[in-house]
């Protein structure tokens, strides 16, 4: 079981075995989810072709430079995060509970966008999201 210690900020899986592989599968995929967001935003802002985004008619429409910032930023964020969770770090594992369902937002209101690389992410944000509430789940 999991234990946080009062003098540390570190949260270590002491039973080891399946909360401490719960906690290693979080950070991973969200390092990797990170590291897909820092790739799109940098297609989106260092190239904004128009034609290569899908649709422009969409109620969530912003021009393609303004969704390549939110996934930049929001990538640079996950990778921290993620390796903050990878390292035992508390407050990584409720950071990355509030990034994992804004990354989930993000997604969703990119699906016309690119519905396939949009919704791989979806998958992988519900693994991230389901993977840290078992983990914050887990009694001290």
């Amino acid at each position: 079981m999991p234990s946080l210690s009062p003098r540390s900020t570190n949260r270590i899986p002491v039973a080891g075995g399946a909360s401490f592989g719960i906690s290693m599968f979080a950070g991973l995929i969200m390092l990797v989810v990170g590291g897909f967001h820092v790739l799109m935003g940098l297609a989106a802002v260092i190239g904004p072709d128009e034609s290569l985004w899908g649709t422009t008619d969409y109620s969530y429409s912003a021009d393609v430079t303004g969704w390549g910032w939110a996934h930049l930023i929001l990538g640079v964020i996950a990778v921290v995060v993620g390796g903050a969770i990878m390292l035992g770090r508390a407050w990584g594992f409720m950071i990355g509970l509030v990034v994992a369902v804004l990354s989930a937002l993000e997604n969703f209101a990119f699906l016309p966008h690119e519905p396939v690389w949009s919704a791989v992410l979806l998958g992988f944000d519900a693994l991230v999201i389901w993977a840290l509430t078992a983990e914050l789940r887990e009694p001290n």
